[in-house]
């Protein structure tokens, strides 16, 4: 059978299964970004509070899953999560089974991975803020909460931006991981693929080409977004 055959979408081909695996790999990234930004925020918050537990905390946070593998912290994640539950759960019916949905695994998994390394693009950011500008938020009247809101978080999106950028990169190419626990991603569907037809260079071959174009896509996003957030910025 032809490259186009395999290709082609249908009962004989896989093109099915690659655009499923392709919309299965973007909702995944989509879905841990938020996630993994309020996470990496709070995160860089705990690590400039003026509590010593907070910043050990945060310190802690980030040294663990910034020293994992990505591939270990989510089996962690699924497996341990898993069997927690499991225990937790039998304690009250003794014949219970539970399963941890692997999207939300992966989620959840690829989320603290992110963030810890977020909370560090957000903790240089802050520091590149000048004191002023919280001196200056306070003396017309605002709450320190209002203060963030409205004065510091938008210049720090504007500083972070471009660090938040390659972490996204880095996280769609992670979403990968997620085949080793049975979720039809890209890579898995590519798998399967190649091991029933025998075509590895081709399935393979395709799934690079995919990558590669989200990669493309994303760099053309993220410089439209910060081009957009420099003609935002005000005049000094």
């Amino acid at each position: 059978m032809d490259a186009l055959a395999l290709l082609s979408f249908g009962p004989t081909g896989w093109g099915d299964e690659i655009a499923w695996g392709v919309l299965v790999t973007v909702s995944l990234a989509l879905a841990t970004l938020p996630f993994g930004l309020a996470l990496g925020f709070l995160v860089a918050l705990a690590k400039q509070s003026p509590e010593p537990s907070l910043r050990a905390a945060g310190q802690i946070y980030t040294t663990i899953f910034r020293g994992l593998p990505e591939l270990l912290t989510l089996f962690l994640v699924y497996f341990g999560v898993q069997i927690g539950l499991q225990r937790i759960v039998r304690l009250v019916i003794p014949d219970a089974a539970i399963e941890v949905n692997s999207f939300v695994a992966g989620m959840i998994a690829l989320g603290v991975v992110f963030s810890s390394y977020a909370s560090e693009v957000f903790l240089s950011a802050f520091k590149a803020i000048p004191r002023g500008q919280y001196e200056g938020g306070h003396a017309l009247g605002l709450t320190d909460a209002q203060t963030m809101r409205l004065v510091i978080l938008p210049q720090l999106l504007r500083v972070a931006l471009p660090g938040l950028g390659n972490l996204w990169l880095i996280l769609v190419k992670d979403t990968a991981l997620v085949s080793a626990i049975g979720l039809s991603d890209i890579l898995r569907q590519a798998g399967i693929a190649a091991r029933v037809s025998r075509e590895q260079f081709l399935f393979f071959g395709v799934a690079i080409l995919i990558y590669l174009a989200l990669a493309v896509i994303s760099s053309a996003g993220i410089s439209a977004i910060e081009r957009r957030v420099g003609r935002a910025r005000p005049a000094r």
